[in-house]
């Protein structure tokens, strides 16, 4: 954490100190949210602490979150403005002597509030935001901030969301035109980043997925790697745009979308405008992301709507490969560590298509670079850095208070 809430290092956690930790989740669908709260339950599990996730059964992730060997407290229907699970989730803190709730989508954060406080057992109520945003309802913005010990921002960007604000009133995407602050205690406000796989997104000797691609390693592949939904996707279009200045100029030059959504057939029909067939193409569906990773030359992050911090750059950068990048709100963070490839103004296509000429006429790297850059993104976005960074929080909440 940084800023307002600082964290002591504290290198060695005993069995005998292990806290009772409720982490709540009230969707478990796949998105990214529930991706980091079940990294960061791994991760505390892993630090020896008694730790529960809270939330429905025969969800989409409940197959993994069965082999990870979490455990578990299965949450009834929600019910009536979510009485059901609030009650269930009270019950649980009783018995099991919870000390921290942790509460991750803004959907969980009332509920999150409400069973701490029906449990009559007063643990510390921790919300995380996930957002490059303050919660949408004025009524959150202005009393969340009093009924909580600590709201954890995934970026110090989102942190200055939350503190002061965020106006861009010139985007074509409307969500960015005014982002509004939340009210009350900013002390409360702190930041830990989420964490990526590190044993998993490491460089790899080979290219597993080039030959299903058609691709040999005479090609220099960019791909965007993420869903594509209407309207407008992550940028996949503007992708295609920079992507037809370069292919005449650069011959071995391919471009892969990788990922699946709403926007299929407008991408083809892009595809299809721009001259691109044989240069570009949408690859199936793809779930081992890493090998998908070491299989591209460089990773295109071309981000037109909010992000809080992209992950995706870190996971990238993990791998040992450069990313090109919008500096857009939390990116650049993500960015920084591995700092390999190039930030690009937010939808200009021209420097898109600049930054990418320039990656097709720099030296690829070798084993050796690829391996520190691996290393230095490990020492900050790892699941255990991230994990600890938490632990260390939630026991500075339960140290008492001194008295000044």
């Amino acid at each position: 954490m940084s800023r307002s809430k600082k964290i002591s290092k504290n290198p060695g956690l005993a069995a005998s100190d292990a806290l009772r930790i409720l982490q709540l989740n009230t969707l478990l669908n796949g998105g990214g949210t529930d991706d980091q709260c079940i990294k960061l339950t791994l991760g505390l599990q892993q630090l020896r602490q008694k730790v529960w996730l809270a939330g429905p059964a025969e969800r989409p992730l409940e197959p993994a979150i069965t082999e990870l060997k979490l455990a578990r407290h299965h949450t009834p229907p929600e019910g009536w403005l979510k009485l059901r699970f609030i009650f269930s989730c009270a019950r649980f803190i009783r018995q099991q002597r919870i000390q921290i709730v942790h509460g991750h989508h803004g959907r969980d954060y009332w509920p999150t509030i409400l069973a701490a406080k029906i449990s009559r057992r007063r643990p510390k109520i921790v919300l995380s935001r996930h957002l490059a945003s303050s919660p949408k309802s004025g009524f959150s913005r202005s009393l969340l901030l009093g009924r909580i010990d600590v709201m954890v921002a995934v970026s110090e960007f989102v942190a200055r969301v939350l503190r002061e604000g965020h106006s861009d009133p010139d985007s074509p995407d409307e969500e960015r035109h005014y982002r509004q602050p939340i009210k009350g205690d900013h002390s409360k406000i702190g930041v830990v980043h989420g964490g990526i796989e590190v044993s998993r997104f490491r460089p790899l000797a080979t290219q597993p997925l080039r030959a299903s691609w058609g691709l040999t390693n005479r090609e220099y592949v960019f791909g965007v790697v993420g869903s594509y939904d209407l309207p407008r996707g992550k940028g996949q279009r503007e992708f295609l745009r920079a992507a037809a200045q370069l292919k005449e100029r650069f011959e071995n030059s391919r471009f892969l979308i990788i990922g699946r959504g709403s926007m299929a057939a407008l991408l083809m029909e892009d595809i299809r405008k721009l001259g691109l067939e044989g240069h570009a193409m949408l690859t199936p569906y793809a779930t081992d992301m890493p090998a998908v990773m070491n299989s591209l030359d460089c990773i295109v992050h071309p981000a037109i709507g909010t992000e809080a911090l992209g992950l995706v750059v870190c996971e990238a950068h993990a791998c040992g490969r450069p990313v090109i990048a919008s500096a857009l709100d939390g990116i650049p963070e993500a960015f920084a560590v591995g700092g390999l490839g190039r930030l690009v103004k937010p939808e200009s296509v021209d420097e898109l298509a600049h930054a990418m000429a320039g990656q097709l006429r720099a030296p690829r790297l070798t084993d050796a670079e690829r391996q520190r850059i691996h290393e230095r993104v490990a020492e900050t976005f790892s699941v255990e850095v991230s994990a600890r960074k938490h632990l260390e929080l939630y026991q500075k909440l339960l140290q008492p208070a001194v008295a000044t």
